[in-house]
């Protein structure tokens, strides 16, 4: 088996203009706005390779992936596409530091869907030039959800997915909201639901 490092084989999102795009979907329930995607998996094993210590201590301190030299798979046609929020960590516990990044494209009106994704540096760590990786796919802009409290604990991913209930709801004002995780255990991300707070109205 594979640590998370290395190449993982999964579907990336199809490229996408959430503008151009936003009429032009089919009516959704609720429920399906949460089925994780089917490339938030990736295979590998815990406890491989050297730690991140041993390895600093050899001369080769691993810096974690930088996702602003990322190219996402994400068609934000001519608006930016911005990272708002980034978190560094040993996912699958191999003694390597990944990186989960939110990113979703620039717009000063409305609410564009958000992307997560999971980095890795390049494979042979001593070519420091080249790009970090995408290894996995937690949630796609396809699936039209925005991201809050994103928030990465241990080995630990959580966030709050905000969606829509209907193509009625206004763009601006998301009627769905769920907290979750994702946590790697046998060789994938799994997703579980976080327990709900009792508070009534916040946003």
């Amino acid at each position: 088996m594979q640590p998370l490092g290395q190449d993982l084989s999964h579907t990336q999102p199809r490229p996408m203009h959430w503008l151009a795009t936003a009429t032009a979907i089919s009516a959704v329930v609720a429920a399906a706005s949460f089925v994780q995607p089917p490339d938030a998996t990736a295979t590998g094993s815990r406890g491989t390779g050297a730690s991140y210590e041993a390895r600093a201590a050899q001369g080769g301190a691993v810096a974690a992936p930088d996702p602003r030299r990322v190219t996402f798979p994400v068609d934000c046609g001519p608006h930016r596409l911005d990272v708002v929020k980034s978190a560094s960590g040993d996912l699958d516990l191999d003694g390597t530091t990944e990186t989960v990044a939110v990113v979703r494209c620039h717009s000063e009106t409305g609410t564009p869907p958000s992307g997560v994704y999971v980095l890795a540096q390049a494979a042979g760590a001593e070519d420091t030039k080249a790009p970090p990786r995408i290894v996995a796919t937690l949630v796609a802009p396809s699936q039209r959800l925005s991201v809050e409290n994103f928030a990465l604990k241990g080995d630990q991913v959580s966030a709050t997915l905000l969606g829509y209930s209907s193509l009625d709801v206004p763009r601006c004002c998301p009627d769905v909201r769920r907290s979750v995780k994702w946590q790697w255990q046998d060789g994938k991300f799994v997703q579980s639901e976080l327990p709900t707070a009792t508070s009534t109205g916040s946003a």
